[in-house]
């Protein structure tokens, strides 16, 4: 058996990894870019805004589950590209799905903003 990387090794290539995936959305997903940059943008207005720490915990999550969804629905789309260009019903089941799952934490995210907020 081979050994692997262990310990503070396997962090940080996981994490080179990670920061490899988060390039490769920003450059090749547009929806991703603007939801990032919409994210960042909400996030900064919290400072002004009167919401408890609590609060805002729970608005600055419901951002971040749209952009965790937008990651794994690229994640989706592209190994469903990968296998091929044609038309199948199960590949646009499986791109359906994962755009289905962004529309979740799109509705979840609006959700919470709304429920603090009004």
């Amino acid at each position: 058996m081979k050994p692997g990387r262990t310990g503070i090794q396997r962090i940080i290539f996981a994490t080179g990894y990670s920061m490899k995936g988060l390039q490769a959305a920003w450059i090749n997903e547009a929806a991703f870019r603007q939801e990032l940059v919409a994210s960042a943008l909400l996030t900064i207005s919290l400072f002004f805004l009167p919401v408890t720490n609590l609060e805002r915990i729970a608005m600055v999550g419901s951002l971040t589950l749209v952009l965790l969804a937008e990651l794994l629905n690229s994640a989706i789309e592209a190994v469903v590209d990968r296998i091929g260009s044609e038309k199948h019903e199960l590949s646009g089941r499986a791109k359906d799905i994962g755009s289905a799952a962004v529309f979740v934490a799109l509705a979840f995210a609006a959700f919470t903003w709304l429920i603090i907020l009004v």
